[in-house]
């Protein structure tokens, strides 16, 4: 599955991009510390738009393309913002059986975005997992660490009226 690319415009600030630049710093020395290197940048950033990648490839003296290369193969990188509610749609075997595509499906028109991807204003990102663990309740959705179960596509209005 090939991770989806970010419409929304980057907005780092000198901030973050001093904070990543002292990471890169410490380990440019060390290619094989790319991806530590990487993984603090999410964190700094929340996720690795392709200007953060820029800076790395040039900082780490690696080529862009092992960078974006790393970022799109690892599920621990993401090429999109988080939104300040991260929705999760459980897809494992029991959620899917009962009913989590429709679920998913209604999410995704309600709030005008796909899988892996973030309503403009930052506010919800839309993701479909493999398993929650919660089986007995599928299908099931998380709202950040909230949870919700025994959803049909009729509740997804009900939920996202909830956070905005």
């Amino acid at each position: 599955m090939q991770k989806k690319i970010s419409k929304i415009p980057f907005k780092g600030t000198p901030e973050q991009e001093a904070e990543l630049k002292k990471v890169i710093e410490a380990n440019k020395h060390d290619k094989s510390r790319l991806m530590a290197v990487m993984q603090e940048a999410q964190e700094i950033y929340g996720y690795l738009p392709m200007e953060v990648q820029n800076i790395i490839a040039e900082g780490m003296e690696v080529p862009l393309e092992k960078v974006f290369g790393v970022a799109s193969f690892y599920a621990q990188f993401s090429l999109t913002p988080k939104g300040d509610y991260n929705i999760s749609v459980c897809m494992g075997t029991a959620c899917y059986v009962k009913g989590a595509q429709s679920v998913l499906d209604e999410l995704s028109a309600e709030l005008g975005i796909g899988v892996d991807e973030c309503t403009e204003d930052g506010k919800f990102a839309l993701n479909a997992c493999r398993c929650i663990g919660a089986c007995g309740l599928g299908p099931v959705l998380t709202v950040n660490d909230e949870v919700f179960g025994k959803l049909t596509k009729d509740d997804v209005p009900e939920i996202i009226a909830k956070f905005q």
